[in-house]
């Protein structure tokens, strides 16, 4: 096996971050009844967005360096052009994660849709074939906290789905361990009406890639549990499933809150179709009045009884995402207490964690299976 120490010394020095030494991997996700995958090392780091705190989320530069950083699984969100290619984006909407604005053979696609029931001006996967979006070049979405990030603008591609799933395959060869892909559903109801389904191409890329299996190292997810419950039933897709929380609200176009999914009897009728939720973190410790890290809920524990595992997200290094009280300074965009805040939460027993910066979610894991 390659010597994990050489791995994780070239992916740090490669995202100018220092190096995690003596971090051991976790197995893939042990599902309940839907079929997974047992270990019992720890919780996932999956890598989100790739490495999206070191390079532009949602590339394959970002999506290599989190697994060369020791990611369990990386996650890409998965969009659809006008020629129905599944492409990783964090959004249809590709104005602030490409370069597509500044393109002015591109200027007439600029429009408004009303996206989810909420007005959102720009420019739009579904606007676009995929030759068109293989001439823009992405962008750091939010330079304003990731300036170093800003250097690697306009040289990375939008990637295919298929792009993504090759490159896993090829870094499971050289790095001689097992990397899982954890692929999100983007806005599934409202591609479905304008005739662009994710659905469908999804499941063919699993099954043509031999990733629909149970045992397979493949989490799909969604915010939307109705799209869970459709790949499972009318799809029969074998690969897990998590079904993913706001800290508010409801899934679109379902009368259902997030709050009332996360109670017992929701947990036990999620189970039905699902094998995981990833929520929002504040559902597992909530923040206090003063925006201290407080006191853990139940989440975890009911998810469990229910037979479903918790990947909460989203963990990330800089004080403007930590509470007030693992801040270190007053610079928003400096490190904070990053890794005191995962190993609090790694303590409450969930299965996974999902963090932009994922040799910081492997030492944290490390270090919270030190306590033990």
């Amino acid at each position: 096996m390659a010597d994990r120490r050489q791995v994780l010394r070239f992916g740090a020095l490669a995202a100018g971050v220092p190096a995690v030494l003596g971090a051991t991997a976790a197995p893939a996700l042990a599902t309940g009844g839907h079929g997974g995958h047992g270990g019992s090392r720890g919780p996932l780091i999956v890598g989100h967005r790739g490495a999206s705190g070191y390079r532009p989320e949602h590339t394959l530069a970002s999506y290599e360096l989190a697994a060369r950083l020791g990611a369990d699984y990386i996650e890409p969100d998965l969009v659809i052009t006008k020629d129905r290619v599944l492409v990783a984006r964090h959004e249809p909407e590709i104005g602030g994660t490409t370069d597509v604005s500044s393109r002015p053979e591109f200027a007439s696609r600029k429009r408004t849709v009303l996206l989810d029931g909420v007005s959102v001006t720009g420019w739009f996967t579904h606007d676009f074939t995929l030759a068109e979006l293989k001439t823009l070049r992405a962008t750091e979405r939010i330079p304003q906290l990731r300036q170093h990030n800003t250097l690697y603008d306009g040289l990375f591609q939008v990637p295919t789905f298929q792009e993504v799933l090759d490159l896993r395959k090829r870094l499971e060869q050289e790095l001689d361990r097992e990397i899982g892909v954890f692929p999100e559903t983007k806005h599934p109801t409202y591609f479905r009406r304008l005739g662009l389904e994710l659905e469908a191409p999804l499941v063919r890329s699993l099954r043509r890639n031999g990733l629909d299996r149970a045992d397979a190292p493949v989490l799909v997810q969604s915010f939307e549990a109705k799209n869970l419950a459709t790949l499972h039933a009318a799809y029969r897709l074998r690969a897990p499933l998590v079904f993913l929380t706001g800290a508010a609200g409801s899934p679109f176009d379902d009368p259902k809150s997030y709050a009332e999914y996360l109670t017992p009897a929701g947990l036990r009728e999620l189970s039905r179709y699902a094998d995981g939720i990833g929520p929002d973190k504040s559902q597992v410790i909530p923040r206090t009045a003063d925006n201290a890290l407080g006191t853990p809920t139940s989440l975890v524990a009911d998810a469990h009884a229910a037979g479903l595992k918790v990947i909460p997200y989203t963990f990330r290094a800089e004080n403007q995402f930590l509470p007030a009280d693992y801040r270190a300074g007053t610079d928003p965009a400096a490190y904070g207490r990053a890794i005191a805040e995962q190993v609090a939460f790694i303590k409450t027993g969930l299965d996974g964690l999902f963090t932009d910066q994922p040799d910081i979610g492997v030492l944290a894991r490390s270090e919270a299976l030190a306590r033990v």
